[in-house]
C-alpha cells in the first residue's frame, strides 16, 4: 500500500501547483500595484518641484512644460508593465488558495466514498508470494468472500481445493464458475473431474452429461480426455482408456510436462490389456488398409506424371494429423497401397488407437502434403476394416470439404 499512497501523494501535489501558481502571480500583481504607488507619489511631488521653480523665475514657461513632459514619460514608462500584470491579477490569490487546501481533504473523501481501495488491498496481497497451499487456499476463500461474482477466483480456489482432495469443495467453486461465466468447456470438464472423485470414482449420468456437453464445444478438452481415460482405466476399458489418453497426448503441446505420465498410463493400459489377453490393444494388434488409389480421367490432362501424391489416413473424430501416410507420384498411378500401424508419423498417434478413419489422397505439384490441387476423400471407415478400399482423386482442393 506504500506504493499506492506515494503516487497518490505526487498527483496531489501536481494539482496543488496548478491551484497555487495564480497565489504567486496574485502577490507579484500586489507588489506591482504597490511600486505604481509610489512612481505616481514621486510624479506628483516633482510636478510641485517644477511649479516652485517656475514662480521663482527659475524656469521659463516653456522648460516648465517641458518637465511635465519628461516627468509623465517616466511615469508611463514604470506604470506600463504593472498595468499589464493587474489584468491578468483581477481574480486575486483567495480562491485559489482555498482550493489548494480543500483539495486534499475533498480528494480523501471522494475516493473513501468512490474509490477501491479494498480491490488495491486485495491485489496487493495476492500478488505477494504464499508460504504455503493452505495460505493461497485462504486468500482465495477472501477474495470470492469479497467478490462472489469474480468466476477466475472460483476456478482457482476449486483448482487449490484439488490440490488438497478437497472434490466436494472443489466440485461446488467450479459450479460457482460455471454459474457466473457460462458453460465454457474446461470450466465442465473441471467440475467433471471434481464429481468423479468427490462421488468415490463413481459414474453418475451429471458427470456424463458435463463431459459430452464439454467435448461437443472442444473435441481436445484436456481434463474431460483425461478423466474419460482414467474412468476406463478403473473400469478395466483397457482398449478405452488407450483411445483417451493418444487424443489426449496429442492435444497437449509437445513440452507439456504431463505427457510422460499419461504415455506411462498408456504404457500400463497396454500391459492389462495384453495380461487379460484382449485382442483390441493397438500395440498387439496394429491396423492395417489396403487402398487402390486412382485418377479421375477428367484430370489426367491437368496432372502432370512426376505430381507427389499423398495417401493418408486421418481419424474421423481426432487429431487432423494423418495417422499413417504413403508418397507416391501420378506416373504410378492407379497404385495399391497398404497403411498400418508401420507408417505413423508419430508414435503415439497410429491407427489402431483409434476406431474410424477416413482416407485421403492429395495431389500436390509443389510435394506439400498439406496443401494441393486435387484429393479423393473415403467416407469413415472401421480403422480394423479388412476389405481392400477404393479411392478416386476427382475434386478440386478446398471443394467438398
Amino acid at each position: 500500500m506504500i506504493e499506492f499512497w506515494l503516487s497518490a501523494g505526487l498527483l496531489l501535489l501536481a494539482a496543488l501547483a496548478f491551484l497555487l501558481i495564480p497565489v504567486l502571480r496574485a502577490r507579484k500583481v500586489q507588489a506591482e500595484e504597490d511600486r505604481t504607488a509610489l512612481n505616481v507619489t514621486l510624479y506628483q511631488e516633482r510636478l510641485r518641484e517644477l511649479e516652485d521653480e517656475h514662480e521663482a523665475g527659475i524656469l521659463t514657461a516653456a522648460q516648465l512644460q517641458a518637465g511635465r513632459d519628461e516627468a509623465a514619460r517616466e511615469l508611463l514608462a514604470d506604470t506600463e508593465d504593472a498595468a499589464s500584470g493587474a489584468r491578468t491579477g483581477v481574480l486575486g490569490g483567495k480562491v485559489p488558495l482555498i482550493a489548494a487546501l480543500l483539495m486534499p481533504l475533498l480528494g480523501y473523501g471522494l475516493y473513501l466514498n468512490w474509490g477501491a481501495i479494498d480491490q488495491v488491498e486485495r491485489a496487493q496481497v495476492l500478488a505477494e508470494q504464499p508460504k504455503s497451499i493452505e495460505e493461497m487456499t485462504a486468500r482465495l476463500e477472501a477474495t470470492v468472500k469479497d467478490n462472489p461474482e469474480s468466476a477466475e477466483g472460483w476456478y482457482f480456489l476449486g483448482r487449490t481445493y484439488m490440490a488438497q482432495e478437497r472434490a466436494g469443495e472443489a466440485a461446488k467453486a467450479f459450479e460457482r464458475a460455471v454459474a457466473i461465466v457460462g458453460r465454457e468447456p474446461e470450466l465442465l470438464g473441471q467440475w467433471a473431474q471434481a464429481l468423479y472423485f468427490a462421488g468415490n470414482k463413481q459414474w453418475t449420468g451429471q458427470i456424463q452429461g458435463l463431459i459430452d456437453e464439454a467435448l461437443k464445444a472442444d473435441a481436445a478438452e484436456v481434463t474431460s480426455l483425461g478423466l474419460l481415460g482414467i474412468a476406463a482405466f478403473e473400469a478395466g476399458r483397457y482398449a478405452e482408456a488407450i483411445d483417451h489418453w493418444q487424443r489426449l497426448v496429442a492435444a497437449l503441446p509437445e513440452q507439456d510436462p504431463s505427457r510422460q505420465a499419461i504415455e506411462g498410463g498408456i504404457a500400463r493400459a497396454r500391459e492389462r490389456l495384453q495380461s487379460a489377453g484382449e485382442a483390441k490393444a493397438s500395440a498387439a494388434a496394429p491396423a492395417q488398409l489396403t487402398v487402390k488409389v486412382e485418377l479421375a480421367a477428367a484430370l489426367r490432362e491437368q496432372v502432370q506424371p512426376g505430381d507427389s501424391v499423398f495417401v493418408f489416413a486421418r481419424a474421423v473424430s481426432g487429431p487432423p494429423m494423418p495417422l499413417a501416410v504413403k508418397r507416391l507420384t501420378v506416373a504410378d498411378l492407379p497404385a495399391e497401397v497398404s497403411l498400418s500401424d508401420s507408417d505413423a508419423m508419430m508414435p503415439q498417434l497410429k491407427l489402431s488407437g483409434f476406431a474410424q478413419v477416413q482416407l485421403v489422397a492429395r495431389v500436390s505439384r509443389n510435394g506439400d502434403a498439406t496443401a494441393g490441387e486435387w484429393v479423393g476423400r473415403s467416407q469413415p471407415l472401421a480403422s480394423s476394416s479388412t476389405e481392400p478400399q477404393q479411392l478416386t482423386i476427382d475434386t478440386a482442393e478446398g471443394q467438398g470439404q
